[in-house]
């Protein structure tokens, strides 16, 4: 197999234009199986950004076709090819390492072959101060001396705040996203917390030792959020491990000036409507390949059970009820009760499925047994 040779130069201070330019300029020499340059040739190069590692996610992939000069030389504008992935203007060039991976076919072809990566030593600046700001609501982080982040906000009328610790419950933006290594950390998948504000919950199976960020919005470039040393949701902290296997409410609140992560490892109850009764047994399990919970509830009546309500994280400091407005078969968080179908005196067994979904909502059947 031919083997191809790219001398691999960076020069990420030229500016296209007055403004903040929408590319950085990339350099290369094209060599040929043999060893000489590609002279005068017509080659194509693709190009792709990549996130914290030379095998890490791919931001912006584009593509462009070149001519070599006399001496094997190309130049292009990285941002002004051809994209296939992303968007460069998406790119959020002020968190994480990024590295550019260059792949070419010396017959100006598709049939590109991987030539180099290499990692963006030195940020096109000019690229960060453009994106300082990843989306709306959150602001320009500053780093005083001693290393703490603080934010400077903007209302829509204009005013501006004054700064505030990275720790505050103003550095999140309103909607926040959960993602990890149980979606590989895939931005597009990231799912929405419920709350707009504190708190922000959510409902998720994770494994033992997963790991969990937070992410502004789902797309490529997007602010992450994470762990500082004490626990606290900061900008571009570490990853959040989980401790075992379980269902888990996520949640975000403030907390004495700080923002912390409650990750609430939870089975479901039954809460009967019935009082001063003998109360029915349950007994729950949870199927991971099918994603439902199964509860068998015995020796329910008009007066020992009644309706019911299930309880989502009453181990957790914001537990929840989830009831059903409608009879239609879907939750309503704090809904009316649930009622058995064809109750009476005589005790009656029933097997209760549900899913849930991340944003506490979901479906259930009920049914006698």
């Amino acid at each position: 197999m031919k083997k191809l040779y790219a001398a691999l130069g960076l020069f990420v201070a030229t500016f296209l234009s007055a403004q903040v330019p929408q590319a950085f300029s990339y350099q290369t020499i094209a060599f040929n199986a043999s060893g000489a340059p590609i002279v005068n040739g017509n080659v194509s190069l693709k190009v792709s950004i990549l996130e914290n590692t030379a095998t890490g996610n791919v931001l912006y992939t584009e593509v462009h076709n070149k001519t070599t000069n006399a001496k094997g030389l190309v130049n292009l504008n990285i941002g002004q090819g051809t994209p296939s992935t992303g968007t460069f203007g998406g790119i959020n060039w002020g968190t994480n390492s990024k590295f550019v991976k260059v792949e070419m076919d010396p017959q100006g072809g598709s049939n590109y072959t991987n030539v180099g990566v290499n990692q963006l030593m030195s940020v096109p600046y000019a690229q960060v101060s453009k994106t300082v700001v990843t989306g709306a609501g959150q602001g320009i982080t500053l780093v005083s001396p001693n290393g703490t982040n603080y934010t400077l906000n903007v209302s829509d009328s204009g005013t501006l705040s004054l700064p505030t610790t990275s720790g505050s419950s103003n550095s999140l933006p309103s909607n926040l996203y959960m993602y990890g290594s149980y979606n590989s950390f895939n931005n597009s998948t990231a799912e929405l917390l419920k709350g707009n504000g504190s708190p922000k919950v959510g409902y998720k199976y994770l494994q033992a030792n997963s790991q969990i960020k937070f992410l502004a919005s789902p797309s490529n470039g997007a602010q992450t959020y994470g762990s500082d040393s004490n626990g606290n949701v900061v900008p571009n902290g570490n990853n959040y491990n989980i401790a075992s296997n379980g269902y888990y409410q996520v949640l975000i609140e403030n907390f004495i000036g700080t923002t912390k992560v409650n990750f609430a490892n939870f089975s479901p109850k039954i809460k009967f409507t019935a009082i001063g009764a003998t109360l029915p047994t349950t007994s729950v399990t949870y199927s991971t390949s099918t994603g439902k919970f199964t509860v068998n509830i015995n020796g329910v009546t008009t007066s020992s059970g009644g309706s019911f309500y299930i309880q989502l994280a009453t181990e957790g400091p914001n537990p929840e009820d989830l009831g059903d407005n409608l009879n239609d078969g879907s939750f309503d968080i704090d809904g009316s009760a649930i009622t058995f179908p064809n109750l009476t005196s005589t005790p009656k067994n029933y097997k209760l499925e549900f899913n849930l979904n991340f944003n506490g909502t979901g479906t259930y059947t009920i049914v006698e047994i």
